[in-house]
């Protein structure tokens, strides 16, 4: 889709993209060859001078320069061309406070690998670890997820970023991760019902007894998160494949789910569910 893109050039609006997308012109390359594309004669050498940049930046594999010329609704566009080196983040913590609470669990997925990092055990390594990746997708990441991390951890985190929470807004589902998945059609199974609020209940457990059950099930709630924002990424850019003339040739299969190497545990589940708060 990106190289369908348009309306990341100077002086092109979303308005003469479809224009232009309507007159025959659907490609970068499509408008470089044209004769006498409807563009005023400023507009087309403004054009001419910045598509071979943004051939060469696609070529370089920077998504950030996309980022930068793209409103942040039209991010979605980036997602294939740069879908391999694309990681879905979500953390975990002990509040929503950045200045007084702390981070529990990280998890990380990129479509074949999952990682996950736990405070006191293999935290420090997601500075390292993230740094493979150009683009982020998270869900609210942009107020929460991303600004905790660089505040906790003392990094930063250049890339490029989609926040879901946007993205699913402007086809108009809301109600929280969770509520648009069940609105896409995602299920969690045992882990249904599991917010969180109660992501903290199972790390406060883990602490104060030290039942590796209660971080396994903490552990794969906090993956299930990072697996479905792979599948809600893909549903989304779908949705707004539909707004273009390429809903069809353009369409993304959904993702296969990867084996979850934690499962949460029924019992833990119901002890804490029953104990008053």
């Amino acid at each position: 889709m990106l190289t369908n893109t348009f309306c990341h050039l100077p002086g092109i609006s979303a308005r003469s993209e479809s224009y232009l997308w309507d007159f025959g012109i659907r490609s970068w390359d499509e408008l470089l060859r044209h004769a006498a594309p409807p563009l005023s004669a400023g507009r087309l050498r403004t054009v001419r001078e910045q598509l071979p940049l943004a051939q060469s930046r696609l070529a370089a594999g920077d998504p950030r320069w996309f980022t930068d010329r793209l409103s942040s609704k039209e991010h979605w566009r980036l997602f294939p061309e740069f879908r391999e080196r694309t990681a879905y983040l979500d953390i975990e913590s002990t509040g929503l406070d950045r200045e007084l609470d702390a981070i529990t669990t990280i998890a990380l997925y990129d479509g074949r690998r999952i990682r996950t990092y736990v405070q006191g055990e293999n935290l420090e390594a997601f500075a390292v670890d993230i740094r493979e990746y150009d683009l982020l997708v998270t869900y609210n990441g942009k107020c929460f997820d991303l600004p905790f991390i660089e505040s906790a951890m003392n990094i930063r985190l250049p890339q490029a970023h989609i926040d879901l929470r946007y993205l699913l807004h402007s086809l108009g589902y809301r109600g929280g991760l969770k509520g648009c998945e069940r609105q896409l059609g995602l299920g969690r199974g045992d882990l249904d019902g599991v917010d969180g609020f109660f992501a903290v209940l199972l790390w406060r457990d883990y602490r104060r007894s030290g039942r590796r059950a209660a971080l396994e099930t903490l552990l794969a709630y906090n993956i299930e998160d990072v697996v479905n924002l792979e599948a809600l990424m893909v549903l989304a850019y779908n949705r707004k494949l539909e707004e273009t003339p390429f809903a069809t040739s353009h369409r993304l299969p959904l993702p296969a789910r990867p084996v979850i190497p934690f499962a949460p545990d029924p019992e833990t589940v119901r002890r804490l569910r029953a104990r008053p708060f």
